[in-house]
């Protein structure tokens, strides 16, 4: 039997779920029904739950806080997010809190009732790895009565936080173990093979634990050898160092040698490789958590770096965390719509790696991938009206990029996706004068309040004569450029006279002529009276 919860602010659509979903038949039972993440925290803590369904946007908690609270203190319970929204934010939350299925609204009973089949084997999965691993535990029973798995409780504790720092002291005082060091620094390894990184069955991840085991051995060795510090075992897979400085300042160089002497010995052991994280340097042990979240969070970098067997040294990497690709992107777009390939793809590259090279975490890439994507869909609409068959592209294309294990994976996949509305722009503008005049309209409609915009500068920024531009432009649109500019500036004078209370010689500027006069006399050329008149009649 399989125990399901129902979380949504909705009774309508709680009752139409609880309704139309044949339960008995998929062997599950619907164990209760919230209308918020509150109630649903609150359920789960009193009453065992298999899979949790739940809407995002809910009063007093919402889907995605209930997701992390879930992730954080239930991760055995497998959850699915359903919305009205499908904003990329959301998606990007759902994957980082573990969510299995992201769905949009409205959702049919029939798509309800297949994604719960899915979520039943991934329940099976889950306990299947539990059997297991409790298999293991009582194996391993004498291994976890030991005193090294007492010391890696009471380390974890104290670098942590989750236990008074001088109750962790006195207890490794017991054991013979003395912090005294003048600084500390907290490196994190992490089994590459066993990492959120690569796609594995579960019969290989039950593998994971005792791989640790050999790891935290081997480290053990190395660093007790070196009197650098105390290594400590983090839940299953991942091992810890707590290196403390009593050495002279060249301790920093020895860090990253011991810790490339352990990646070389486990290679050696085990042919396996380990990515490790060294966290900044902190001077009490109370900043302990603070240089462990700080490694913990440099291992995300693998997602961009790529590969594994890193080393990263916090006190030499400084992340970036914000970068302005609004330049590059310009530069990209207008490559992509003029149709200069070679361009558009140095372009394209040039972005990927300034994410590269500001060490973001992967969500924070994946956003600055989206980024790309819609100055890609811009690129279309500006060009071509047709856009609804390149949109049709595109359906799921952000869920696959969050997907890749890897930036250059995520990255294959937008360029996929580019070359795609490239192909699509290059069909659709069959002729080259189509899409130089578009890209000409384009131009005017974002530079018309420029009083000296010239036939000269279009030309020069298509790269053209202006005598083959003058005949193409006036073919495709029926206009001249002088026209189609001063049509231009007109329109938007009439919104500014119908929608604010600006002066005649403010639109005049605004819009692009230096002379006010000269501009009164050409509106009442084109509508037939003078700005005040046009003001006086249609202003709301």
């Amino acid at each position: 039997m399989y125990r399901i919860l129902l979380v949504d602010d909705e009774i309508l659509v709680r009752d139409a779920i609880k309704e139309n979903i044949d339960w008995k038949s998929m062997d599950c039972e619907l164990v209760g029904d919230c209308e918020n993440g509150k109630q649903a925290a609150e359920f789960v803590q009193e009453h065992p739950v298999d899979i949790v369904l739940t809407d995002i946007l809910m009063p007093y908690m919402d889907g995605m806080e209930l997701s992390h609270f879930l992730h954080d203190n239930y991760p055995d319970v497998v959850i699915v997010v359903f919305s009205g929204f499908g904003e990329f934010e959301y998606a990007k939350k759902a994957i980082q809190y573990g969510v299995s299925e992201y769905l949009l609204k409205p959702v049919t009973a029939m798509e309800l009732t297949g994604v719960i089949q899915k979520m039943k084997e991934k329940v099976d999965q889950i306990r299947k790895e539990k059997r297991k691993m409790e298999s293991l535990t009582r194996t391993s029973e004498n291994y976890r009565a030991n005193a090294q798995i007492i010391r890696s409780k009471t380390l974890e504790a104290l670098v942590n936080c989750t236990v008074d720092i001088q109750k962790s002291l006195a207890k490794l005082e017991e054991m013979g173990i003395t912090l005294s060091g003048c600084g500390y620094r907290v490196a994190v390894f992490d089994i590459d093979l066993y990492s959120g990184m690569y796609q594995i069955d579960m019969e290989k991840r039950q593998e994971s634990a005792l791989m640790a085991f050999v790891l935290f051995n081997i480290s053990d060795e190395i660093v007790t050898r070196e009197n650098a510090g105390i290594v400590y075992q983090e839940g299953n897979n991942r091992v810890c160092v707590l290196f403390q400085e009593k050495w002279s300042r060249n301790f920093n160089g020895r860090i990253k040698e011991i810790c490339g002497e352990i990646q070389a010995e486990l290679h050696k052991v085990m042919g396996t490789e380990v990515s490790m994280a060294i966290g900044k340097w902190v001077k009490n042990l109370e900043e302990l958590s603070a240089s462990h979240d700080n490694a913990v969070s440099a291992l995300q970098y693998r997602y961009l770096i790529g590969g594994g067997n890193l080393l990263i040294d916090m006190e030499e990497k400084h992340p970036v965390q914000d970068i302005d690709l609004r330049e590059s992107l310009d530069k990209f777009k207008e490559a992509l719509k003029s149709g200069r390939k070679s361009e558009m793809e140095e372009k394209l590259y040039s972005i990927e790696e300034k994410i590269k090279q500001s060490l973001a975490d992967k969500s924070r890439a994946c956003m600055y991938l989206q980024q790309i994507i819609r100055a890609a869909d811009t690129a279309g609409e500006e060009v071509s009206p047709d856009i609804h068959r390149i949109r049709e592209e595109r359906s799921n294309l952000l869920i696959q990029v969050t997907e890749q294990k890897s930036f250059v994976k995520a990255c294959e996949i937008v360029h996929e996706y580019i070359m795609q509305v490239y192909d699509a722009l290059t069909e659709l503008n069959t002729s080259s004068g189509e899409r130089q005049a578009r890209m000409a309209l384009d131009y005017i409609q974002k530079n018309y309040m420029d009083p000296n915009l010239s036939l000269n500068d279009i030309c020069s920024y298509l790269n053209i004569s202006t005598s083959y531009f003058s005949t193409i432009f006036k073919e495709m649109t029926g206009e001249t450029f002088t026209e189609v500019l001063i049509r231009t500036r007109m329109d938007k004078a009439k919104e500014l006279l119908e929608n604010t209370t600006m002066k005649n010689y403010e639109i005049a500027e605004r819009v692009g002529f230096a002379d006010a006069h000269y501009f009164g006399i050409s509106f009442k050329k084109m509508t037939g009276c003078t700005p005040t008149e046009y003001a006086r009649e249609n202003r709301r």
